[in-house]
């Protein structure tokens, strides 16, 4: 009878050896891809079937091809994850909703499990449910996660999505086994990714600090050896060069992760980042890398072997059932998409022998070429094709997703550079709209708007049509001295700021960035007050009368889109080598200015 204890204590210490197993795990992960399924740029010199022939980067062939390689390395426990941001970016969530492509395109890859990031509710959350729903019917796709959802009880515009997580289509968290490990993954959205989701109202998202804890109380429950969190939250560095962010404060106030998987920052981590112990990796923007960490578990202990960043350029041997399914559906963006608007795929659209950059120049967002040559295009497409034109045209930073390398330009080319955004056509981007502003209201707005952009980059703007004197060393609402109107042949007229001028002047942008200037008393602690007009000077009540009809002749409101206004203003330049493609004006190889500094004024 003694031996009865003793047989039962080897018993617990048995179940208890079992629970805490050796092993190595090696985990590929990526984020941020912004369905980047062929490499750039520009895409015309992309050749993934054959290697050393050329500069691009990116591909989801290629993509392929490194898990493909890397599962035949490593014969022991593998996974495939996301952080977020996979969607959105490209022509190819233009056709998601019919054919729920790119996510089984994902799951034959390889990925296990993809995490929500802000940019997948860019169409709102009516579409991603579509998309899930298309995808699912029509093959496997991988684990979705999204931990800290908060659904609206009253508002039905998010119930689609919502049923989606009672079906367990979105996860709050995943249970893997892998090599005798038990993994659990969760995944949260940040407070500032969270804040560039407009278009997901009226789902909101909890607090990642309190979701996080919450999943590793439940996971730690589960008996799990590993806890992942897909984070598309962020790391950047701050002024003194030290790393801080929100995936910074989440491992210093959580206990019981492993390992933080991140996104949304595009920062490109050759090295974890520890803290408290708990690595935190991230492998850029638009599938540059795919990162790639070794794991080892001893004694119930977690430790990284290795941490590297897999170059994703033409020394990849790409996937090519995984290339021939993307050249399929490119056709069926040109059938659906492009065909209507007298484009084609590869059709060729412009030669550039210049790099024209945007939102990637260290921040210096003064220095950007392309900010200033997209609002000259906006400015000429509406001047041109709309009886009203404009007074002033506006492109934000942060509507900038890419840059134009030297070489030929097709569509997806010139798409890729302001991709954001729907309207009420099928085609993609956010359309054009225009408002009306008195000359004060203007001062004010661009007073403002000099000021907003140091909170957050993407807010620095780029103007066509106005030539603007200011003082950067006077205060709030005091710098901009004088602003003119820019007419053709260098005519200027002077806008006159006195509140008695009730002169209304036409500001077009796209229609999100519209809707920040009827916001700028908010931004401006309630000092400033703009009141967004149409032409007969009436208050603005539904921001959709705003868009603009860039074909008169028809029925209905033809929109007009900003990588569209962008593909006429290149095709309209002259073809200065005779090989009867347009090429990119020298001119824009240098910033071209509208803001002028002067002084003690």
């Amino acid at each position: 009878m003694k031996k009865v204890p003793s047989l039962i204590l080897f018993l617990i210490l048995a179940i208890n050896l079992h629970s805490q197993p050796d092993g190595k795990l090696v985990i590929l992960h990526t984020n941020d891809l912004h369905s980047r399924l062929t490499g750039y740029a520009p895409e015309s010199a992309y050749t993934p079937l054959s290697q050393g022939d050329d500069s691009t980067t990116g591909g989801f062939a290629r993509i392929a091809g490194i898990i493909k390689t890397e599962k035949k390395k490593n014969k022991g426990a593998m996974l495939v994850l996301d952080a977020g941001d996979f969607f959105m970016g490209t022509l190819f969530p233009g056709l998601e909703a019919e054919t729920g492509f790119q996510l089984r395109l994902m799951k034959k890859m390889g990925y296990d499990a993809v995490a929500l990031g802000n940019h997948e509710f860019d169409f709102g959350p009516a579409w991603l449910a579509g998309v899930i729903s298309s995808s699912a019917s029509r093959g496997e796709i991988p684990s979705i996660l999204s931990s800290n959802l908060i659904f609206d009880e009253k508002d039905g515009r998010d119930d689609s999505l919502e049923k989606l997580c009672s079906s367990s289509l979105i996860a709050r968290k995943l249970l893997i086994e892998r090599g005798g490990l038990k993994i659990g993954i969760f995944s949260v959205l940040g407070k500032e990714a969270a804040g560039f989701a407009p278009k997901a109202a009226p789902v909101t998202f909890k607090s990642r600090i309190s979701v996080a804890k919450e999943m590793v109380k439940e996971l730690s429950a589960e008996k799990c050896d590993i806890i992942i969190c897909l984070s598309h939250s962020g790391i950047v560095r701050d002024k003194n060069g030290e790393w801080t962010g929100e995936d910074f404060e989440l491992a210093k106030k959580v206990k019981g992760i492993s390992l933080i998987i991140g996104g949304h920052s595009h920062s490109s981590l050759d090295k974890a980042i520890v803290v408290n112990g708990i690595p935190i990796v991230q492998t850029g923007e638009f599938g540059k890398f795919v990162g790639s960490l070794s794991l080892s578990f001893a004694g119930g202990k977690m430790s990284v072997d290795d941490c590297r960043l897999i170059h994703v350029n033409d020394i990849v041997e790409a996937d090519k059932d995984i290339y021939d399914m993307i050249e399929e559906q490119k056709q069926k963006i040109s059938v659906n998409v492009l065909n209507q608007l007298g484009l084609a795929y590869e059709k060729p659209v412009a030669r550039a022998s210049f790099v024209v950059s945007g939102n990637d120049t260290g921040n210096n967002f003064t220095e950007s070429n392309l900010g200033p040559m997209v609002a000259d295009a906006i400015h000429s497409y509406v001047n041109s094709l709309n009886s009203k034109g404009t007074d002033v045209s506006i492109i934000a930073a942060g509507m900038l997703f890419d840059r134009i390398l030297p070489g030929m330009q097709t569509a997806p080319d010139i798409f890729r550079i302001v991709p954001l955004g729907s309207g009420s056509d099928n085609v993609p981007g956010y359309p054009l709209a225009r408002l009306y502003i008195t000359g004060r209201e203007l001062k004010n707005v661009l007073e403002v708007l000099q000021v907003a952009y140091k909170s957050s980059a993407d807010n620095y703007c780029y103007y066509a049509g106005i030539r603007v004197e200011y003082n950067p060393d006077k205060g709030f609402l005091r710098k901009i001295k004088k602003v003119e109107l820019v007419r053709p042949a260098g005519i200027l007229i002077n806008v006159d700021f006195e509140k008695r001028n009730k002169t209304l002047y036409s500001i077009t942008a796209d229609s999100y960035m519209l809707e920040f200037i009827g916001i700028i008393k908010k931004k401006s602690f309630g000092i400033v007050n703009v009141v967004p007009k149409d032409g007969n000077g009436m208050k603005i009540t539904d921001m959709k009368s705003t868009v603009i009809d860039m074909d008169e002749s028809r029925d209905g409101i033809q929109e007009g889109k900003e990588w569209l206004a962008l593909i006429n203003y290149l095709s309209l330049m002259k073809d200065t080598d005779g090989d009867g493609i347009p090429d990119i004006d020298t001119r824009y190889s240098e910033p071209v200015k509208c803001f002028f500094t002067v002084k003690g004024k």
